[in-house]
C-alpha cells in the first residue's frame, strides 16, 4: 500500500537570536504558536481529525522535554484524542518529523497530520547535558573534531582546498543580500506567524520578522572576523549560521484527503533519503543523501529545478554545490537566502526549507522537481525530493 503524500501548508515563528527577543519565552510556547498559526490558516481542517503530531527538538529537556510532541499538542488546544510524539535527529529533526509522518500517510495509517520542530538555543545551548561516551575517542570511533560542529567545517575546508575563506565569505554575503531582497519584496513574511515575546526592559512585544539578518554585511566586514575554531582558520560567525530560537510546523495529508477537504497542495512528496558520512566532515552529508534520493526517484541533479539547502556553514553548502557541478551563485539555490542570514534553530530548520521551496514552486511553474536537504551532526545528511503541483509541463 502506498498513497501520494502532499504538503498542505507550512509556517514558522520569526527566528530570534539565542538570548535575544525570545529570552523570556518558553520553547513549548513557540511550538504552540506555530501549530496554532498553521491551523488558523487552514480552517477546513477538523482538529479532531488530525491523526498524529510529530515534533522535533535536539535537546529534549526542560521546556523542550516531557514529550514535546504530545505536550505541545495539548497546549495548542487540540482535542486530547489527538496523539503526539517527539523526534530527535539533531539538525534534521523537523525534516525527519515530516518524513516519518509522510511514511505513515503513505502506508495508510494516517490521513492528515502535523510535523514540526523547535529549538530554543538560548534556553538550551548546543550540547547541554550531553555526556559523550568515552569510547568515541578512546576507540577512535570519531576524532575530537567530530563533537564540535565548527571544527567539522574547518575539516571540510581542508578536504576541499578549492573552497577558500573568500569564497565562503562571498557565499555568506549573498545569503544576506538575498534575504534582504526577499524581505523587501514581502516574500518571507507571508509564512511568519506573529509571535508574542517579552523582555524585562521592554515588556511585551510581537515578533513579526527574523532577528538575525545583517543587511549591512560587507566582504570587508566578513574578512575581519575571528576564526574561533582554529588559528588562521576559515570558519567565522559571518559564514556560519548563528545560535537561534524558533519553531516550525507543517500540515501533511494524503493527496486524496487534501482534495476531499479542499485544502491547498503546495508540494507533492516524491521520495526521501538519509545517509551517513565520517562524523569529522558531517557537512558533506547532503551529498550522499541526495545521491541516494535521486537514485530512488530515477532523477538526475539536472532535473532538480529548485534547491533549498540548510546553510549550517557556507563551506558545507559549497561542498555540495561543487560535488554536483552547480555554480556558487546558481539561481536555483536558496533564492530567499538561508540560515546564514535568518538563523538555524537546529531541529526546526527542515520545515523552513520546505515552506521556502513551496513558495518558489508557486513562482516557477516551469520547474517540476525541487530538493530540500541538510547536513546533520555526527555525520549524516537528509534529502527530500518534491514535485511541484503547479508544474505546467513547460520545462525551461
Amino acid at each position: 500500500m502506498s498513497r501520494s503524500v502532499v504538503l498542505v501548508d507550512a509556517v514558522r515563528t520569526p527566528f530570534g537570536k539565542a538570548g535575544g527577543m525570545y529570552a523570556g519565552t518558553r520553547a513549548d510556547d513557540l511550538m504552540v504558536r506555530a501549530i496554532r498559526g498553521l491551523l488558523d490558516r487552514n480552517p477546513n481542517v477538523d482538529h479532531s481529525a488530525i491523526d498524529d503530531v510529530a515534533i522535533a527538538a535536539a535537546t529534549q529537556t526542560g521546556d523542550q522535554g516531557m514529550n514535546i510532541g504530545r505536550s505541545a499538542t495539548l497546549l495548542a488546544g487540540l482535542p486530547n484524542t489527538v496523539p503526539g510524539y517527539s523526534i530527535d535527529r539533531w539538525c534534521a529533526g523537523a525534516l525527519t518529523a515530516v518524513t516519518t509522518i509522510a511514511g505513515a500517510i503513505a502506508f495508510g495509517s494516517n490521513d492528515i497530520a502535523i510535523a514540526g520542530g523547535v529549538e530554543h538555543m538560548g534556553n538550551h545551548p548546543m550540547g547541554e547535558l550531553m555526556d559523550p561516551n568515552p569510547r568515541y575517542l578512546a576507540e577512535k570511533l570519531v576524532e575530537q573534531d567530530a563533537l564540535a560542529m565548527g571544527a567539522t567545517a574547518e575539516r571540510l575546508h581542508d578536504r576541499f582546498p578549492t573552497i577558500t575563506k573568500e569564497r565562503a565569505d562571498r557565499y555568506a554575503l549573498n545569503s544576506q543580500l538575498k534575504t534582504t531582497k526577499a524581505y523587501e519584496a514581502g516574500l518571507i513574511q507571508r509564512d511568519l506567524i506573529p509571535t508574542a515575546a517579552r523582555s524585562a526592559e521592554l515588556g511585551w512585544t510581537i515578533a513579526t520578522v527574523d532577528e538575525a539578518p545583517r543587511p549591512t554585511t560587507t566582504m570587508e566586514g566578513l574578512a575581519s572576523l575571528k576564526t574561533p575554531f582554529r588559528p588562521a582558520g576559515r570558519v567565522t560567525a559571518g559564514n556560519s549560521s548563528g545560535l537561534n530560537d524558533g519553531a516550525t510546523a507543517a500540515l501533511l495529508a494524503s493527496e486524496d484527503k487534501a482534495k476531499e477537504l479542499g485544502l491547498s497542495i503546495k508540494a507533492r512528496l516524491v521520495t526521501y533519503a538519509f545517509a551517513g558520512v565520517e562524523p569529522e566532515v558531517m557537512g558533506f552529508g547532503p551529498v550522499p543523501s541526495t545521491i541516494k534520493a535521486l537514485a530512488q526517484a530515477g532523477l538526475s541533479i539536472e532535473e532538480i529545478g529548485l534547491i533549498e539547502i540548510n546553510e549550517a556553514f557556507a563551506v558545507q553548502v559549497l561542498a555540495f554545490l561543487e560535488h554536483f557541478g552547480i555554480a556558487d551563485d546558481d539561481a536555483r539555490v536558496n533564492p530567499f537566502g538561508g540560515a546564514i542570514a535568518v538563523g538555524h534553530p537546529l531541529a526546526s530548520s527542515g520545515v523552513r526549507l520546505m515552506l521556502n521551496l513551496a513558495r518558489s514552486f508557486e513562482a516557477h511553474p516551469e520547474v517540476r522537481y525541487g530538493l530540500t536537504t541538510m547536513c546533520i551532526g555526527l555525520g549524516m545528511g537528509g534529502s527530500v525530493i518534491w514535485e511541484n503541483p503547479h508544474f505546467n509541463g513547460q520545462v525551461k
